[in-house]
């Protein structure tokens, strides 16, 4: 399993697209960094610009691979080696890779030009963001046979999460505003693992005014610190929810 790991990771990090997607994001830091002189507003453009980009190329390019990579695929599994092992290998090498590649492009930045928690926990929600829409493309492909279909999928779950989750969210808001809904809502929230990483951030930043519905939702039933450890939880739960079901689904699909 470490040597499939390995020629992944390194095979990905070599990989064109992933250079390119760790200089664009290194451009946007040190730009949005150094021009602008508040540290605060700095990091509150590079967390919409990581909840926004992150999840939707973290699903395709990964989906993408795990498609182009069925042949390779096949060659491990006529090999003695079981099934589970081969796909987590897969998964760990190219999140790994992904995650890599957010850590160079914005982590180093953050480190130099603005130290400090808010950067380790843009980070941190940006690295666990990778790991769940890497985990949700391998749940696709175990799920799909047809390529076009598996990317279409990718799409439309990674804006669904990104997009149309908080409009819907906003409708049922306004159709039931005159009932205390209040703590249904922080519960609607966990299911959006992007809003998620929204609310760790704006609780560590504490910008009251820029935080929202959701954040002074979290911070009223939960406070800073609770909402953290409740955030962090649910994220991690949604790391591994789908590599769960991806195993389960992969032991038994025919390739």
């Amino acid at each position: 399993m470490k040597t499939i790991v390995k020629y992944v990771f390194l095979d990905l990090i070599r990989n064109k697209t992933i250079l390119v997607y760790t200089v664009i994001l290194a451009a946007l830091s040190i730009s949005v960094l150094g021009f602008d002189s508040n540290t605060s507003k700095g990091l509150l453009s590079l967390m919409n610009i990581s909840l926004l980009f992150v999840p939707i190329i973290s699903i395709l390019f990964a989906t993408i691979y795990f498609f182009n990579s069925i042949e390779f695929i096949e060659l491990l599994l006529a090999q003695p080696i079981k099934r589970q092992k081969v796909l987590l290998a897969e998964y760990i090498g190219l999140a790994s890779s992904l995650s890599l590649a957010y850590m160079v492009g914005i982590g180093v930045p953050l480190v130099v030009l603005a130290p400090g928690a808010a950067s380790f926990m843009l980070v941190s929600t940006g690295v666990l963001l990778t790991l769940i829409f890497s985990s949700f493309a391998m749940l696709i492909f175990v799920l799909f046979k047809d390529k076009t279909k598996g990317i279409g999928a990718a799409i439309i779950l990674s804006l669904f999460f990104t997009i149309l989750f908080d409009g819907l969210l906003m409708v049922f808001i306004y159709s039931f505003s005159d009932y205390p809904i209040d703590e249904v809502v922080v519960g609607i929230l966990s299911f959006n693992p992007i809003d998620l990483a929204r609310v760790l951030m704006l609780l560590k930043l504490d910008v009251a005014v820029l935080m929202g519905y959701s954040g002074a939702l979290f911070k009223k039933f939960l406070g800073s610190s609770a909402g953290t450890i409740y955030s962090f939880s649910f994220l991690l739960f949604w790391v591994v929810l789908p590599l769960l079901l991806s195993v389960r689904v992969f032991k038994r699909k025919d390739l």
